[in-house]
């Protein structure tokens, strides 16, 4: 053990002369506790946010997605197509056709994104457990039916139940003039019965009707354009790789996007955003590690007797910083590791029992703070703990040593 650590332990763990430096020390290192387990605890609650705002993306969106560089549809090249669904790793396929609509249930109505989906949608996209009303069905013996979002269905009032209940989705035709005389001539429309309504993020919520995707081509007359393939990848499959050898496979007339892609301005916010959350609490950290500066300034004040003693003895300048810089970081280390296992503790116990609720609850999908932990969290608080302690006790051992050294000459 090297001797400087030795003495500096000492400090540590005795009974100071002075019961205001053994206040000032726990203060010190409380400061730096709670700072810590502020820190942990802020970042994984993010997390969990983060976590799932992405998964409530992910069930709406498939793992890949094809669309035209150019214009809003295409027509899918069989030959091109039975190339891609041989990927390795591609587990299933799905088309479909949007277009914006105006839609009335009753006496009301609401402008919309009308989706085209086929068969297949529910086997890409998890849609089927945001059900929160009726049943996830696009067609029933024959019967063309709608899944619609929950503020739409809100909106406009939407009975599931109701047996004599329609929507009426009108879409204007192509190149068609509006007649003043008989607006409802410049629009195809259709019936279709309201089946389901899902709740799953605002964005889609307030945007989305699923339709089969036969009654949206009628609508728009296409007869075989889509708008969109969508492509869901076995577990494990690489998306990168998955989506480089689509796109060789399909050329450039195509763009192919990762679902990390498809909504890259999301995830570039949510990483901003929990840089800036982690750059606000720092600033915090670096007030409460101030205390150190205050505790190591009272210890040598204290123990100016002892560094005369040692300066007596042939110890030099250096060994007596490190004596109190040691100190410090011992102050710091004890603080940062408590901090880190409570907060451990503390987001642990949040993702078993979930004992932490939200205000409010019954209007979100959760009833408690989100909580995920990641290991590169945890060591970027402990680096910044250090590097921020380890500045202040560095400063100080340095200045005050100094300054104590030139008094005793």
């Amino acid at each position: 053990m090297k001797t400087y650590f030795f003495i500096a332990r000492r400090y540590f763990l005795s009974k100071k002369s002075h019961n205001v430096v053994n206040i000032l020390s726990w203060i010190s290192l409380s400061g730096v506790f709670v700072a810590t387990m502020g820190l942990v605890v802020v970042l994984s609650v993010f997390n969990g946010f983060s976590d799932l705002v992405v998964s409530l993306y992910d069930s709406f969106d498939p793992d890949i997605k094809v669309t035209p560089v150019a214009g809003k549809t295409f027509e899918p090249r069989p030959a091109v197509f039975e190339n891609v669904l041989k990927v390795e790793g591609i587990s299933a396929i799905s088309a479909s056709l949007e277009e914006n609509a105006l839609v009335k249930y009753g006496d009301r109505q609401f402008i919309a994104v009308i989706k085209g989906v086929d068969s297949n949608f529910s086997n890409v996209n998890s849609i089927e457990p945001y059900i929160v009303e009726g049943a996830f069905t696009v067609s029933d013996s024959g019967l063309e039916m709608a899944v619609l979002g929950s503020i739409i269905a809100y909106s406009l009032g939407v009975n599931v139940n109701d047996p004599l209940g329609s929507l009426n989705i009108y879409v204007p035709k192509k190149g068609q003039n509006v007649n003043t005389l008989d607006p409802t001539s410049a629009f195809n429309n259709g019936l279709l019965k309201p089946a389901g309504i899902f709740a799953i993020q605002q964005d889609f919520d307030s945007r989305y009707i699923l339709v089969p995707i036969k009654f949206a081509r009628r609508l728009l007359d296409q007869d075989t354009r889509i708008s969109a393939l969508e492509i869901s990848l076995e577990p494990g499959i690489d998306e990168e790789q998955a989506m480089a050898q689509i796109s060789t496979l399909l050329g450039d007339q195509y763009k192919v996007k990762t679902r990390l892609m498809q909504h890259d301005f999301l995830y570039k916010i949510l990483k901003s955003e929990k840089w800036a959350v982690f750059l606000i609490l720092s600033l915090i950290l670096v007030i409460a590690i101030f205390n150190i500066i205050g505790s190591l300034t009272m210890l040598i004040i204290e123990k100016k007797k002892d560094v005369a003693v040692l300066k007596a003895m042939g110890a030099t300048r250096s060994f007596v910083r490190m004596i109190f810089l040691t100190e410090g970081m011992i102050i710091v280390m004890t603080g940062a590791l408590a901090g880190m296992m409570a907060g451990f503790v503390i987001c642990y116990l949040q993702q078993q029992f979930g004992f932490i609720k939200l205000e409010n609850a019954e209007s979100f999908i959760i009833d408690s703070y989100p909580v995920a932990m990641q290991l590169m969290d945890f060591a970027g608080v402990f680096a910044a703990v250090i590097l921020i302690g380890f500045s202040a006790a560095y400063y100080t051992s340095r200045n005050l040593v100094d300054k104590e050294y030139v008094r005793l000459a």
